[in-house]
């Protein structure tokens, strides 16, 4: 909801125009570097620097400080000013969903980020689902790191985002908890861990490990049960993807450390054993960007993902009620 400055600024937005907004948020969005933001935008640089300007004019007061031409830093007024622009363009976003939630009721793109282990473990049957469901829309899915995840929803370049790590740190992104994991690990069939009773971290500190990239899919957790016992891990190969890691295992480079869904279907000459009693249990979350209107394929998709998510626990989370959601 927009408080009494915001409406009033833009009921002044008449002798404005979008496109200054746009180049406001995208010299911000690149370290004020206006040859890059100019270069997303497909414009000039001095076009953007004109209308900035302009739009500073407009509002009399200056939005960046600047060394000669260049951008140096966002004034104080300028902080209140990107406030108000990132809602009026959050705003803008939102007439346009619900226009096409009213008249294209089963048409759209649905954009999703998610790292690999949820893009290639957990979304497929998801998505093949929800298209089922609607046949004409659009699914384009983002992968990458947390952050980059992080990063896509708060551009608006996706409207849900699911990973293990980061999500939670942003004030700005609404998270939920979707579903819990626990490690396993990864041996050939005839090593002597798949036949041994119980698993330590002692007996992993002594072998060559072949695991996550530290920012990735609950390897935070690994490392600090190992630090907690004062042991140094062999870690000799470290991934992002864990189709990688079980391929690397396979070739007798070492045992291996993935998340359990990554071994639901069974591979041929290897075996998994659980590892939640060394490494606990990690939450994978859903995100969603604070304030942006959603359209029912998203709520639809978000049920499809977990029995914790329906409707009406997301809707009171985007209302600002979610800190009382229970795991």
């Amino acid at each position: 909801f927009m408080n009494l400055h915001q409406f009033r600024f833009v009921q002044e937005a008449e002798f404005m125009n979008l496109h200054q907004f746009r180049f406001v948020q995208e010299a911000v969005r690149r370290n004020l570097n206006l040859t890059e933001a100019a270069k997303a935008l497909h414009t000039s640089q001095p076009g953007i620097s004109k209308a900035i300007i302009e739009l500073e004019e407009e509002l009399g007061v200056e939005i960046f400080a600047r060394h000669g031409k260049r951008l140096k830093r966002i004034t104080e007024p300028g902080q209140h000013i990107l406030k108000s622009i990132d809602i009026i363009q959050r705003e803008v976003a939102n007439l346009k969903r619900i226009g096409e939630q009213f008249s294209k009721e089963d048409h759209g793109t649905l954009s999703i980020a998610a790292t690999h282990t949820e893009a290639r473990y957990v979304l497929p049957e998801k998505v093949a689902q929800l298209r089922v469901r609607y046949p004409r829309l659009h699914i384009s899915l983002h992968q990458g790191t947390p952050q980059q995840v992080a990063d896509l929803l708060l551009s608006e370049t996706a409207v849900i985002g699911l990973a293990t790590e980061s999500l939670a740190d942003y004030p700005e992104l609404v998270t939920l908890p979707c579903y819990d994991w626990q490690h396993v690990l990864v041996t050939p069939e005839d090593h002597a861990l798949a036949r041994q009773s119980q698993i330590s971290l002692e007996d992993l500190a002594k072998l060559p490990l072949v695991t996550y990239h530290p920012a990735f899919t609950g390897r935070i957790k690994v490392d600090h049960a190992f630090a907690q016992r004062r042991l140094h891990p062999n870690i000799v190969l470290e991934a992002i993807d864990s189709d990688v890691i079980t391929t690397y295992v396979a070739h007798g480079l070492g045992v291996g450390i993935v998340a359990e869904m990554a071994m639901r279907d069974a591979r041929p000459g290897l075996a998994s054993r659980p590892l939640g009693h060394l490494f606990g249990r990690n939450v994978t979350r859903v995100a969603f960007k604070r304030g942006v209107f959603m359209r029912n394929y998203v709520y639809d998709f978000a049920e499809r993902l977990s029995d914790r998510l329906p409707r009406t626990l997301v809707m009171k989370a985007m209302s600002g009620h979610y800190e009382d959601y229970e795991l």
